[in-house]
Parts: structure tokens; sequence; C-alpha cells
């Protein structure tokens, strides 16, 4: 395969281009984003735009494309819900639309998150925001749309968020991980094992569905 990930330098995405990096079946690898993961291979391709709406400079690279995951994701806290929709909503759809064009037959692969209000009417603003992106991707005429919500996710092999309290809660919060494992076992991950099970995603098999909890651990067990 040949992949593009959006987000690779967050921690989610940082998981999953370390995955890709590893996986012998994965021929190609490019990131698109405002900088430059820390990795160097030579199946990688980083390309940085200072504009993420705006991908007509890197366009000719975006092509003959069979995954795309997109890693992409902001805190929602301080945010309107105008500005978390933009950044949420508003670019996902648009790089999906411009990946679209360019590879029909891409399998799309959106980490939302836990939760996430495919209702669009709830209380929760970053719910209802997330939902309604989800629902704009299943729409989309892609070879396959996938949506992966996953719930607590350990960070592995150095990776690390770009937001910092996030870096101290996990910290904080790994002593507990066993016993989290232990209530709740669909609702822990690591970044390695959601990297591994991306990738299985976009091999096919689970169209226009929206996995968490059980029903992710489950496609993670395989």
């Amino acid at each position: 395969m040949d992949v593009v990930i959006f987000g690779a330098t967050g921690m989610v995405g940082q998981g999953v281009l370390r995955e890709c990096l590893r996986d012998a079946d994965i021929t190609r690898v490019v990131t698109v984003g405002r900088a430059a993961p820390p990795a160097s291979n030579p199946k990688l391709r980083a390309l940085t735009v200072p504009d993420l709406f705006d991908l007509s400079a890197v366009g000719a690279e975006l092509t003959k494309l069979d995954a795309c995951f997109y890693c992409i994701g902001v805190t929602s806290l301080g945010m309107s819900e105008a500005e978390y929709t933009r950044v949420t909503h508003d670019l996902t759809i648009a790089v999906a639309s411009f990946l679209l064009a360019r590879n029909p037959g891409l399998a799309f692969v959106f980490v939302s998150g836990g939760g996430a209000d495919s209702s669009e009417k709830g209380r929760v603003m970053w719910a209802r925001v997330k939902g309604k992106t989800e629902n704009a991707l299943l729409r989309m005429p892609f070879r396959s749309v996938t949506v992966v919500r996953p719930g607590l996710i350990i960070p592995m092999h150095g990776t690390r968020s770009r937001t910092q309290w996030y870096n101290v809660f996990y910290a904080v919060l790994r002593p507990l991980v066993p016993l989290f494992r232990r209530l709740a076992p669909g609702q822990v991950t690591t970044t390695e094992r959601l990297g591994q099970t991306m990738i299985r995603l976009a091999n096919g098999g689970f169209d226009r569905q929206v996995l968490e909890g059980q029903r992710l651990a489950s496609v993670q067990a395989l």
C-alpha cells in the first residue's frame, strides 16, 4: 500500500506513522502537516504546507494512494463551537474531498473519539461536531470509510502528545492502566495497537463502520 497520514506529529499520528514505517506491505508513506514528523525512513515523504485547507501546492504528490489515516485532533477546551467545527469538521471534509478527487479508490480511516454523537443533537458540543464529521465522511464515495473511536490511548515507544497536560495526565495514570484494562478492556489501547489496527482496517473488510469499545477491541485482537 501507498498511504498518507494527516496529523503525524500528534500522539496518535506518531503511533500510526511508526507502524506504517515498520509494515513491510506499505511501500510509501506520505505525511502532510504544518511541520514534518521527527522520523527518517527511505519510504517516508514528509510534505509541509502552511495551510491545510489549501493542498494545491502538494496535490501532485497526493495521487496513487491506497489509504489515508486521518489523525488530526484538537481539544475543544477554550474553543467556541464555530472554531472547533472549523478545525474538526470543515478541515476534515476539505482534505477528504481533495483526496477523493485524486484517489477514488482510497480507503479513509478517521480517528474520532469515544462518545462521539452520531445524532448530531446531543448537549455535548465536541461530541456533536465529531458525529457530524463522521456522518459526512460515511456519505462520501471512498472505496471504504472506517471510523475509530478509541477510549484511553497509552503512548508507547517515546510517543508524546503535543498537548502538555495530556502528557502529565498519562504519566499519572500509567500505574492504573492494568486496573482499567481489567474493568473496561475495550476502552484501553496503545498507540502501537491502534496504529496496527488502522492499517488492518485500511486493508479492507470494515467499510462504512464505526468501531468503538468492544467492537474496536475485537479488531485489535485479530
